[in-house]
């Protein structure tokens, strides 16, 4: 039997996706790194965290700041973050709808196993397969994906109630106000109206996906202490 065009297509557009995905997230671990750096951290501790030579840590940093001296962002090197979560940016708040929606995913596979171990029963998070194409870069945070998350977080809180601490509602309906009324203004800092540059660019990391990241992990960590 011969290979189509078509499967081939799909072959090729899978390892595609793989490919641009590790490109991200590369890309991405680089700026984690320089943020960690603006926290004051040695470049012997942020190799240790991950798990890379001090050397190899030194490169990505000097070939990221060379990209981003190519562009824009020059002005706009990654400083220390902020830590808390009620901020409001697009991206923090994506990236807290991000962390909420693993855990529940966590939490309804941890229940799913324990069920079927007793009675054979089988449950899954409804919004399992997003998170799962989300951490592997087959979906992106467009307003349509995120949506879909919202929609199957509001289902899993719904249908999982008596499982799931009030802590996660509570955390969702802060995210999605957050997400129904943008906050007024930039998110990000911008030229001065005059035409030259901010004064004070805003201390935020240097991309939308940096700031998901921050907010994704903060938000996992601050429910799981909260349950």
């Amino acid at each position: 039997m011969a290979m189509t065009e078509e499967q081939a297509e799909r072959m090729l557009a899978e390892m595609n996706e793989v490919i641009r995905a590790g490109e991200e997230m590369r890309r991405l671990r680089a700026e984690m790194i320089e943020m960690f750096a603006a926290l004051g951290w040695s470049q012997e501790k942020i190799a240790r965290i991950a798990g890379m030579s001090q050397p190899a840590v030194s490169k990505q940093m000097a070939r990221h700041r060379t990209a981003r001296h190519r562009t824009d962002d020059a002005r706009r090197a990654p400083s220390a973050p902020r830590l808390s979560l009620d901020q409001y940016d697009t991206p923090w708040l994506e990236g807290r709808l991000w962390g909420l929606a693993e855990e529940i995913s966590e939490i309804c596979e941890s229940d799913s196993e324990n069920s079927r171990a007793r009675h054979g029963a089988h449950g899954t998070a409804r919004c399992a397969r997003a998170v799962a194409a989300l951490a592997r870069g087959k979906k992106g945070f467009t307003p349509r994906h995120v949506d879909e998350l919202r929609r199957l977080v509001e289902a899993d809180l719904r249908l999982n109630r008596a499982e799931l601490p009030g802590s996660y509602q509570a955390a969702y309906d802060q995210i999605a106000r957050g997400l129904d009324v943008p906050p007024k203004g930039a998110a990000y800092p911008a030229d001065d109206p005059a035409g030259g540059p901010a004064a004070d660019p805003a201390p935020v990391p240097a991309s939308p996906s940096a700031r998901r990241a921050l907010a994704c992990r903060i938000q996992r960590d601050v429910l799981r202490a909260d349950a």
